[in-house]
């Protein structure tokens, strides 16, 4: 198997694949990890838009490489430019003349590297000052909640290699989550100084802090029941990752940031809401549970939208926006009734699980996700290759199926199977597809957009269309114990369906919920809100719903993976890697559960490392370089499964 490019589908893939006992050759051109799926520090996602807005071309190396090419083949060329990235804006609200001559903290050369950013080196740091209280996923095979104690945390620096178990726990155990602490306890400790001004924070300081930053090119949480939370346990790649609650769900009303109560506890201890409406919104929630049960209630609005249902429902028009905007999170004109149920239930089943809200954060970054896969595609085999641009694929003109790829270096790969990224097809192929754009927003700021007791808040509001025809926005506000900020400031991530550039789309939101203005002098209304020190605003194409049928003489057994989609969770990755891996290999088992490295035992006579398929010992992993994103510092936390 060849893959090409390592986003979140290829390296699932290429994980299965290898599990399941095929060869795998994974290059990349970049010089990181992850595609439009990475995580950069501060200094990396710099020099990740110097070289999007400059946008030059890879000059080949080897020019004979068509020697290579027989009579009785053909070549398709594949892109040396990559045109996923566009309209790429970046602004400093700061003195950015004082960081000139400001250095990193901690750099250390630039390496090849098992993921685009570097918190390795301040992980202890970062433990000491904001220490992280997330969620490590289960074992793999049980699927019950048990309670336990006694759970011990992990030293940050042990990375991503840290297992997911308790100290009361056997090898053998295949109990869900351990937990030294109770649900209600999992947010950090208040800050003493959260009632008073944010800190100051200066642009040679972020710059200097810079390998604090993990900042993710796609923003996306994973529902706790969601396809990659089930494909993370049953694989136990769940043991290269750590993960944090979400902690709170916001909405944007009526100018105002305000909290939405989303379980049964957070419903009845609201002091928004008045008795009346806490009833008339348990009693929607759990007709959602079960809405398959009672067509009768909506089958006649089937072909109304969700919006128009809700109206229906004698609910307040606080309890109909929080529904659509903060529990659906699903579009007020184009989402119909029964989508905006099946939202709505998703939700509700996915409360509960491992937190008072549905989601999980990675720590260190979303981009921490692909690099799991590519480990476990490594421990059985995988071989990886950085900077490894690919000229073209080389097309048996008989069979009309693909034989080997050209790389950039002049060597001709042959492979019975193809994974390629479609940002590397050229224009040729691409000729009849027509793509969608996501408009992505990453700021720095201050202070949270909803303060609270707690500085260390991981949360996610949508804000309403500002205008008619404008998509709603998405934003992920996340706090410095993800291990994605330094500490005193937060980093913010907007997404939505583009309809202009990012910066078009996205800067009206961004001055509702922030202050922009550099000067000393501002209203008073300004100085309430979280002051931007930094911001980029750019565009990433949108691949996912391209049929394969629309590229021009693709061979069969070359397969197409779509970069980043606009969902917020990654179940569009997920169904992908698993079509063409069942395409590919319809008998065997899609990620089956990787063994313990304490329960691997082989005879070193009969079995050597290389036979095996691990490189040195039967607990190998891919070892993290210098500027590897590794997990954390974490406690368990408790996991059970609320009927909600």
């Amino acid at each position: 198997i060849a893959c090409v490019l390592s986003g979140l589908p290829e390296s699932i893939i290429a994980a299965a694949c290898a599990r399941s006992g095929q060869r795998v050759l994974h290059v990349d051109a970049r010089n990181y990890y992850g595609g439009n799926w990475a995580s950069f520090s501060f200094s990396g996602l710099l020099s990740w838009i110097k070289e999007n807005q400059q946008k030059t071309d890879i000059s080949d190396v080897c020019e004979d490489w068509r020697k290579l090419v027989l009579e009785n083949e053909e070549v398709l060329s594949l892109s040396k430019k990559d045109k996923t990235i566009q309209h790429v804006e970046d602004f400093c609200f700061g003195d950015q003349d004082s960081a000139e001559d400001v250095e990193e903290a901690g750099a250390l050369p630039k390496l090849p590297v098992f993921g685009a950013s570097g918190a390795e080196g301040v992980a202890r740091e970062s433990e000491e000052e904001c220490p992280p209280t997330e969620s490590t996923l289960p074992e793999a095979e049980s699927r019950e909640p048990e309670k336990a104690t006694g759970a011990e945390p992990a030293s940050a620096m042990e990375g991503n290699d840290t297992e997911i178990t308790s100290e009361n726990e056997s090898p053998h155990s295949t109990d869900l989550g351990k937990s030294a602490l109770e649900l209600g306890e999992t947010e950090a400790a208040p800050s003493e100084i959260s009632a008073q001004e944010p800190k100051k924070i200066a642009y040679s300081q972020i710059v200097r802090e810079g390998r604090r930053f993990n900042i993710d090119l796609v923003s996306k949480l994973l529902y706790s029941r969601g396809l990659l939370i089930d494909l993370l346990i049953k694989s136990n790649v769940s043991r290269y990752a750590e993960f944090k609650n979400a902690t709170r769900i916001l909405a944007f009303r009526e100018g105002k940031v305000e909290q939405v109560p989303c379980s049964r506890a957070d419903v009845f201890n609201s002091k928004q809401l008045t008795m009346v409406e806490k009833r008339m919104l348990m009693k929607f929630l759990t007709f959602c549970l079960d809405y398959e049960q009672h067509p009768d209630e909506y089958q006649d609005y089937e072909n109304s939208t969700f919006a128009q249902f809700l109206r229906t429902r004698k609910l307040t028009p606080s309890l109909q926006h929080f529904i659509l905007h903060s529990i659906a999170m699903v579009s007020e004109t184009d989402c119909s009734t029964l989508e905006g149920l099946q939202a709505t239930k998703k939700f509700l089943q996915c409360l509960g699980r491992y937190g008072n809200t549905p989601f999980l954060f990675p720590l260190y970054g979303q981009g921490e996700i692909p690099q799991c896969f590519c480990r476990m595609c490594a421990v059985f085999g995988g071989v990886y290759c950085l900077r490894h641009p690919v000229q073209c694929l080389v097309v048996d003109k008989e069979s009309g199926r693909c034989k080997a790829i050209v790389d950039h270096f002049g060597q001709r790969i042959s492979a019975n199977y193809f994974i390629v990224e479609d940002s590397y097809l050229s224009e040729s192929i691409c000729t009849n597809v027509c793509y969608r754009q996501i408009s992505r927003a990453v700021l720095i700021t201050d202070q949270s957009v909803l303060n609270t007791d707690s500085e260390q808040q991981v949360s996610i509001l949508t804000v309403p269309p500002v205008d008619l025809g404008k998509p709603a926005v998405c934003v992920i506000e996340l706090c410095s114990s993800t291990m994605t900020c330094m500490k005193d400031t937060y980093l913010v991530h907007l997404t939505c369906p583009s309809t202009k550039t990012a910066r078009e789309d996205l800067e009206p939101v961004v001055q509702k919920l922030f202050n922009l203005n550099t000067e000393k002098e501002t209203e008073n209304e300004e100085l309430e809100k979280p002051r931007v020190l930094w911001a980029v605003y750019f565009n990433m194409r949108d691949s996912s719903g391209v049929d394969k049928n629309s590229y021009d003489g693709l061979p069969s057994n070359v397969y197409v993976c779509s970069g980043p989609d606009s969902a917020l969770g990654n179940d569009c990755a997920v169904k992908q890697a698993e079509t063409i891996f069942q395409e590919m290999f319809p008998t065997e088992e899609f990620c089956p559960p990787a063994p313990n490295p304490e329960d691997i035992i082989y005879d070193e006579d009969e079995i050597g490392p290389e036979e095996s398929g691990f490189s040195n010992s039967p607990d190998t992993k891919p070892e993290p370089s210098t500027e590897e994103s590794g997990s954390g510092d974490s406690s368990t936390v408790k996991k059970e499964d609320n009927e909600e």
